[in-house]
């Protein structure tokens, strides 16, 4: 399938989900869909769906774990569990609960949702994976707004100085957080030059162009380099929905029955496929 025809479908998937389960950090999901279609289905990935535990495999991790909505919607379309899993989104008895669990979901490599621990845990994988000689990579989607915390400085001063050239960062730069801009609750700008000063390689790409995100992930993948890697991905939180798109407010919210309506002209999804 095309590339752009599967951030689509991922899209309508997410939503679908959500609705279904009535909640749902639908925002923060949409903001990452092309980072994740470049990673699954750009040829980025090396992963078997079938075999969810492959030694070989490269791991992402989700340190942003309130963008669960997109996590599980990629594996499902990636063939490590029926779509139709995913109905029971936050429902009693579901393991696909509001944050990732590790041991639950095939393809999920981490518990997640406590937000500034996923990059320390990628590190101590990727070091893991430097004394046991395994060649594949680390990734890590971290939030922008997620950069706030200490313990993640902490980590990216640890992977620059062990080393970690297998570990790479995918900032979900939307300049949103919860309660409004990141610049007018704590600014981390200038965002790649303080990583560059930590020791790490710096690249900036649309986080919505899917090709450019491939192109520079695969760049990322054959490089040299002794040092770990960030790709800061510039988004837009609530991309595809035109009342969504860098509002504060919809950080967790659902849409009321006026806003289905234009949701669904948007995302091109009839009330018909909602309801499957």
């Amino acid at each position: 399938m095309d590339l752009e025809l599967q951030a689509k479908e991922m899209r309508k998937l997410i939503f679908k989900t959500a609705y279904k389960g009535k909640t749902g950090h639908l925002a923060s999901a949409l903001s990452i869909v092309e980072v994740l279609t470049a990673l699954y289905f750009g040829d980025v990935l090396s992963y078997d769906s079938s075999c969810p535990e492959w030694k070989d495999r490269d791991k992402l991790i989700m340190s942003k774990g309130h963008g669960s909505l997109a996590i599980y919607s990629v594996l499902a379309m990636a063939g490590f569990f029926p779509c139709e899993d995913l109905s029971g989104f936050c429902q009693p008895g579901s393991v696909f609960g509001g944050e990732p669990k590790l041991g639950d979901i095939p393809g999920i490599e981490a518990t997640t949702g406590s937000l500034g621990h996923g990059l320390s845990f990628a590190v101590g994988v990727a070091m893991a994976h430097k004394i046991d000689k395994i060649k594949s990579r680390i990734y890590v989607i971290l939030g922008d707004g997620e950069c706030q915390e200490g313990s993640v400085w902490e980590a990216v001063m640890s992977a620059a100085h062990h080393k970690l050239n297998n570990i790479t960062v995918i900032l979900d730069n939307n300049k949103l957080q919860a309660m409004g801009t990141l610049d007018e609750i704590l600014s981390l700008e200038p965002f790649a030059g303080k990583w560059r000063e930590f020791g790490w390689e710096t690249a900036e790409v649309d986080g919505h162009d899917i090709l450019k995100i491939k192109d520079e992930l695969l760049k990322d993948k054959q490089s040299k380099s002794e040092n770990p890697r960030l790709i800061i991905a510039n988004t837009v939180k609530g991309k595809g929905i035109s009342f969504m798109e860098r509002i504060p407010i919809w950080h967790y919210r659902m849409p009321n029955a006026e806003e289905l309506e234009q949701l669904l002209i948007d995302l091109e999804l009839s009330k018909e496929e909602l309801l499957k």
